[in-house]
């Protein structure tokens, strides 16, 4: 049995869906399983990471597990964990880990996998890069106009798909790939306004990009993170404006395929960006 945290999320829903492809027994855990929305061949249990009441059930019967990176609450998942029997976790992490300076967010994610390597389990990281599915954060500005006003334009990206993410998670956890560490990136170095443009090319209509600038980008995001993970996101743009972004080849390596471009990933998106008809 494979148990699959964070199972509603970008990445979670397609490791959910590749491993029933592959025919695993897959157990996932969400606050609110009536409204999951997860196949019926998943067995759905009522769970949080950040509640340990729950964690037992979860992990009774469960020998590997994907792991979304809950900051400062996997110690009950990994103790419990292996009293349960689970032998190999396979831990969501981030690229920021291997940057030289990770900055907050790289820093949150060092104490993950920290807390992985300290439990004696055997243990997979995967550590993407910038994910395409972020983009859709710009769906809304694209339903009610052709401008996306969003800071550093330029700034260079290797942004990649959610599905390929999962699938190098599946991998790991079919094949046990112990003590390895996937920094996982796109195919493709793109500047911020060339993802506007394709996007523009994948609904049919013209669409620019305006520069917004820092401190007001800054003012948004820090509703939705605390504040040294907005600085370090805008500081990593910045620092990638008029370069080209690294490009690795771990997916195709791990997968045995290529990796989706962001124009298969914009064309799959384009009624996101284009809304519900008028």
């Amino acid at each position: 049995m494979i148990l699959v945290t964070g199972a509603t999320g970008n990445v979670g829903r397609n490791v959910v869906r590749q491993l029933l492809d592959a025919g695993e027994k897959v157990r996932a855990i969400t606050r609110d399983p009536v409204r999951a929305g997860l196949p019926e061949d998943v067995e759905v249990l009522p769970g949080d990471l950040t509640r340990p009441e729950t964690l037992p059930a979860a992990l009774r019967g469960v020998d590997r597990a994907f792991l979304f990176p809950v900051f400062g609450s996997l110690g009950d998942f990994l103790r419990i964990g292996a009293e349960s029997g689970l032998r190999h976790v396979v831990l969501l992490s981030s690229y920021a880990v291997a940057m030289p300076e990770p900055g907050w967010i790289g820093e949150q994610h060092i104490a993950c996998e920290q807390a992985v390597q300290d439990s004696g389990l055997a243990w997979t990281f995967v550590r993407p890069g910038a994910f395409m599915t972020n983009d859709l954060n710009w769906a809304p500005q694209i339903r009610h106009g052709d401008v996306v006003r969003t800071p550093y334009g330029n700034a260079a990206m290797a942004p990649i798909d959610e599905r390929d993410i999962a699938a190098v998670a599946v991998r790991s956890l079919l094949d046990e790939h112990a003590g390895r560490s996937h920094v996982l990136t796109g195919p493709q170095s793109l500047t911020q306004a060339e993802r506007v443009r394709i996007i523009g090319e994948a609904i049919g209509r013209p669409l620019r990009l305006e520069e917004q600038p820092r401190e007001e980008a800054r003012e948004q995001l820090v509703r939705h993170m605390p504040a040294p993970g907005a600085d370090f996101l805008l500081d990593a743009l910045a620092a990638a404006v008029g370069r080209e972004a690294e490009v690795l080849p771990t997916v195709a390596e791990v997968t045995g395929r290529p990796a989706h471009t962001y124009e298969e990933w914009a064309a799959r998106h384009a009624g996101d960006f284009r809304g519900a008809p008028a």
